[in-house]
């Protein structure tokens, strides 16, 4: 049995419309697949603009922020450590003038 001309472009109009039939699912598939990438590229894209206009600029609100609290500590410590050493010198110096007035007593 041998296939006619006809017969073999009967048989390809069939193919051609089973695989039309059959592409066409996945052909949405794919249509919504490219949607929803598109939608991630632009909420991407929208959290990039975020995190370059407001989330960085805080950050460097809060790191300047930290900066001065940091250099006032400092400067507080530093007032703190010199009124500490300030305290022992007063002590020295009481307790040499106390030496001096147990001399002055003595001599007296």
């Amino acid at each position: 049995m041998m296939l006619t001309n006809e017969d073999l472009q009967a048989l390809s109009q069939l193919l051609d419309q089973k695989l039309k039939t059959e592409l066409q699912p996945m052909k949405e598939d794919i249509h919504i697949l490219k949607e929803d990438v598109s939608f991630l590229k632009n909420k991407t894209t929208s959290l990039e603009i975020h995190l370059d206009n407001v989330t960085d600029r805080n950050i460097q609100s809060l790191a300047e922020g930290h900066l001065n609290l940091y250099i006032k500590l400092n400067k507080a410590l530093k007032v703190e450590t010199e009124k500490e050493l300030l305290i022992i010198r007063v002590g020295i110096l009481e307790d040499e003038l106390r030496r001096v007035k147990e001399r002055l007593n003595q001599i007296a």
